[in-house]
């Protein structure tokens, strides 16, 4: 899984960083992608990347902030004008489906797919074979939901060599070996999968957190979690304006990563007022509590693999 940031900053747009969107590529998983959150602007970003709207098939909303919705129109309409068919459906809190609804037919914005729109609270919002996707309130000023991927043990790897040296020939034999399905070949030798395929993975598990304070409730998503999202909106310096707007400080991000035992960090929605060495300085305070921290960057691209975080792009 790869995670694509396409706007990092808090509360409104700045020159070096847009209002809030992620993208969450699963296209060597499931050939879609996911986005969370649609802050002004983002299919402008989304431009200057090979993300295709028709290839995002489900959109997470953690609140109706402006800075976290006002992309959702734009997006969808233009999913319709780039070729999208396939169905979308929009996850967040109780009004989302008003508010996008309300604009679209005001707007007399045509869509050429099925759009389904889901008002969720609290526990599992999504789940299939491949994932599952569980939510939870966190503590903003209105209701905001943190949203916690699972990604379900991965099959091991078929080994093919091994295989075809017990005589197995290519084809469907393969693939049954494959599906857990044992052999029996002509010669009446039985070829056992768990002799060729290697044992299942553990998936992994990503959160990704909206506009919060610390809570309790980060943490439990965050548990155990190989990369955590988290804002940071102000700094050690100013917790006191953290808690009056219901926001965090990158101290308490690194908190919550820390408590929770996860494994890495990513510190996104940056207030403007912090550039230059200033990030630089939010990212070196957060990492004295917890060490395996980065500050999101517009365009900054990070691949999770076997519980480990390789920077893509900066």
């Amino acid at each position: 899984m790869e995670l694509q940031f396409l706007g990092t900053g808090a509360g409104m747009p700045s020159k070096e960083r847009n209002t809030t969107a992620i993208v969450l590529n699963m296209l060597e998983e499931r050939g879609t992608m996911w986005l969370f959150d649609c802050g002004e602007a983002t299919q402008h970003r989304i431009l200057h990347t090979p993300i295709k709207p028709r290839k995002i098939d489900k959109i997470f909303i953690t609140h109706l902030h402006g800075d976290h919705i006002f992309g959702l129109p734009g997006l969808l309409g233009s999913r319709s004008f780039l070729g999208g068919t396939e169905p979308l459906t929009i996850y967040g809190p109780a009004g989302i489906r008003e508010w996008v609804e309300t604009t679209i037919r005001l707007s007399g914005t045509h869509l050429t797919y099925p759009l389904h729109i889901e008002e969720v609270d609290e526990g599992i919002v999504f789940d299939d074979e491949q994932f599952t996707v569980r939510a939870a309130w966190l503590s903003h000023v209105i209701p905001c939901l943190g949203y916690r991927i699972e990604q379900k043990p991965i099959a091991g790897a078929l080994q093919v060599e091994k295989a075809r040296a017990l005589g197995i020939p290519k084809g469907p034999l393969l693939g049954q070996l494959k599906r857990g399905e044992d052999v029996t070949l002509p010669n009446g030798q039985v070829v056992r999968s768990a002799d060729v395929v290697l044992p299942p993975k553990d998936g992994a598990t990503l959160t990704i957190l909206g506009d919060t304070k610390y809570c309790k409730a980060a943490i439990l998503l965050a548990q155990h979690a190989d990369l955590v999202v988290h804002e940071a909106t102000f700094d050690a310096e100013t917790t006191h304006l953290a808690a009056q707007y219901g926001h965090a400080t990158n101290i308490e991000a690194a908190r919550v990563a820390q408590e929770a035992g996860a494994k890495h960090l990513i510190l996104t929605h940056i207030s403007a007022r912090f550039v230059g060495e200033q990030v630089t300085k939010l990212q070196q305070q957060a990492a004295s509590v917890f060490a395996q921290t980065y500050i999101a960057h517009d365009f900054a691209a990070y691949r999770l693999h076997d519980g480990n975080v390789t920077i893509l792009t900066k």
